[in-house]
């Protein structure tokens, strides 16, 4: 079964870190790009940070530059996203998804690129 599994939500505090994971099953990671979106009640679904098959191309959203980091390793067929400094605006579903491509070293913006999403794991920040 050809699935994402995102992991390493929960509750965090203000200033606090979590790091969340979206590990592939069914298939290889090896020639897709990845991202991370986010959507919190009653707003539209955000994209949050990007990475392109190499790795060598990222992309973050404004709010997050300088405190979350996207990674990738593919011999464990995972992606990561490392959540420094939160803040209470950072409260959401965070999901990931994934393209395949030939392209090694593009990223895609728009969720309508992706093929496949993992079912969302909530982040909440708040003291």
């Amino acid at each position: 079964q050809v699935q994402l599994v995102e992991s390493g939500g929960g509750l965090a505090q203000p200033g606090g870190s979590l790091r969340l994971s979206c590990a592939a099953s069914g298939f290889a990671l090896t020639n897709y790009a990845i991202g991370w979106f986010r959507q919190a009640p009653g707003k539209e679904r955000e994209g949050v940070s990007c990475i392109s098959v190499s790795g060598g191309a990222s992309y973050y959203t404004d709010s997050v530059k300088g405190r979350f980091t996207i990674s990738r390793d593919n011999a464990k067929n995972t992606v990561y996203l490392q959540m420094n400094g939160l803040k209470p605006e950072d409260t959401a579903v965070y999901y990931c998804a994934a393209v395949r491509t030939i392209i090694r070293n593009v990223y895609y913006l728009q969720p309508s690129a992706y093929n496949f999403w993992g079912q969302g794991t909530q982040v909440t920040v708040s003291s």
